[in-house]
């Protein structure tokens, strides 16, 4: 297996969709809306559980089974939009941390 790396990933990911000739439905829009699609299948595992059975999702094979594809099947969407139109998918969210750590500061002990 080789390391694991978000430019890997999605490299791999843009192989197995050109080997299949899916390029051509890759578009932002469409990617978008699987992306959106997928992360409402994540949502659906969780729909009618209360928060504790939701906090043991993982405990049961089978859910945590479901959940760890849903998960795989956003971050795929995801990597893929990004890579389509040019995103760095890694320095864009350290930029929402840094603007979010300016607009929300920690409160300071009293």
């Amino acid at each position: 297996m080789t390391e694991l790396d978000v430019a890997g990933l999605q490299r791999r990911l843009a192989e197995f969709a050109a080997a299949r000739d899916w390029g051509q439905y890759h578009t932002p829009k469409n990617l978008a809306a699987a992306l959106s699609v997928e992360a409402s299948e994540l949502v659906e595992i969780f729909q009618w559980l209360t928060p504790e059975e939701s906090a043991r999702v993982m405990a049961d094979p089978d859910s945590a089974h479901r959940v760890t594809d849903e998960v795989a099947d956003v971050l795929a969407y995801l990597l893929q939009f990004c890579e389509v139109l040019g995103i760095d998918a890694l320095a864009a969210l350290a930029a929402k941390i840094d603007r979010n750590e300016r607009r929300f500061p920690a409160p300071e002990d009293s």
